[in-house]
């Protein structure tokens, strides 16, 4: 065909058609019975159950990978970035106490190759599949021009539910609650820009050579996905009165706790109490990073935390670990010391 056309432009219509063909089994295992629609509508359909709440509020959360992706270009590992698209944003909605429902995706390449597609769906409809939500729909957009042929951005959209009644926002935390931190899985999607400076740039470190700290390549523990919480905090829920609860992401331990606390309160972590990952030790040596940046650019080796009363407590310790968690008591709640102090 002579003439300019959209795919001469950069956008290929029939390699966009195919992607949506090569996704269809990733996405339809990830469906549950108040789906209505299969990918490819206008729209996805969710009819959510009213007759198990009877006031039911929509928790809704937004998120991407951030510069993890570079890592994921640099080495073309492209089936893990997914499950730390769904992380973040179900983790987020965790926090308030909310069952994640649906999950959509936003993927926007410089060309569109079907084939790489497939392998991010795959790893997002995985994570959909930890976090026990469908992926309804999502939205793939080739940009010539804006991006480069073989980069790729990611961004994600969760709904979750919860009861109003059994809402969770902070406000009922209290002096001499107890603090769970529940592990990360390495550096989750947080802080990558300085990772990449401090090991890729200062140190001058290969992705793809064995570190001895670390038992395995750089490339591998940098690609590990963020641990989903959901399953095991949506269960320790049923079991255990919970007052506050924050997903640890960028801002580190001192600003995400802050952000649930009630006016007056505050909290103390005892660093000595958690169990840093060999990885953090390797950005703060070889980056010459300091100690209170990095707690504060990156989780440090808790992903998660749980402010319960004491009585809970051990409880809590038990139905989290029975749930595969490696749950630790990593502080308190006080009125004694302003903001969240780490001693």
């Amino acid at each position: 065909m002579n003439g300019l056309s959209y795919k001469k432009a950069g956008v290929d219509i029939d390699a966009a058609n195919q992607s949506v063909e090569l996704i269809k089994k990733w996405t339809s295992r990830t469906k549950r019975p108040e789906v209505l629609t299969d990918i490819g509508s206008f729209g996805g359909l969710f009819a959510l159950n009213s007759a198990k709440y009877q006031e039911p509020v929509l928790v809704s959360g937004t998120d991407g990978v951030g510069t993890k992706l570079k890592i994921a270009h640099l080495l073309g590992v492209h089936d893990t970035v997914g499950i730390d698209l769904v992380a973040m944003c179900v983790n987020d909605i965790l926090v308030h106490g909310a069952e994640p429902l649906f999950f959509l995706d936003y993927i926007a390449v410089g060309k569109l190759q079907p084939d790489m597609v497939e392998r991010l769906v795959k790893g997002v409809s995985e994570g959909c599949l930890q976090a026990g939500c469908a992926l309804i729909g999502g939205e793939t957009a080739e940009m010539p021009g804006f991006y480069k042929k073989d980069e790729y951005d990611l961004a994600g959209f969760a709904v979750g539910v919860v009861e109003r009644s059994r809402l969770i926002n902070g406000a009922a935390i209290r002096e001499g609650d107890v603090l769970i931190g529940l592990a990360s899985s390495g550096v989750h999607s947080n802080g990558y820009s300085l990772v990449r400076k401090a090991l890729l740039e200062k140190a001058g470190l290969n992705l793809e050579e064995e570190i001895e700290e670390l038992g395995h390549t750089l490339g591998e523990e940098l690609l590990t996905p963020t641990r989903i919480y959901v399953k095991s905090v949506l269960s320790l829920l049923e079991e255990v009165e919970v007052h506050g609860m924050a997903h640890i992401t960028g801002g580190g331990l001192a600003e995400n706790l802050q952000r649930i606390m009630p006016a007056g309160m505050g909290a103390v972590i005892n660093k000595t109490a958690l169990e840093t990952p060999a990885i953090f030790n390797l950005i703060a040596r070889l980056g010459d990073v300091k100690s209170e940046e990095m707690f504060r650019s990156f989780n440090m080796g808790i992903g998660y935390v749980l402010a319960t009363p004491p009585h809970q407590l051990d409880k809590a310790l038990k139905c989290l670990r029975v749930k595969g968690e490696k749950a630790i008591i990593i502080g308190e709640v006080t009125k004694k010391e302003p903001g969240i102090i780490i001693i």
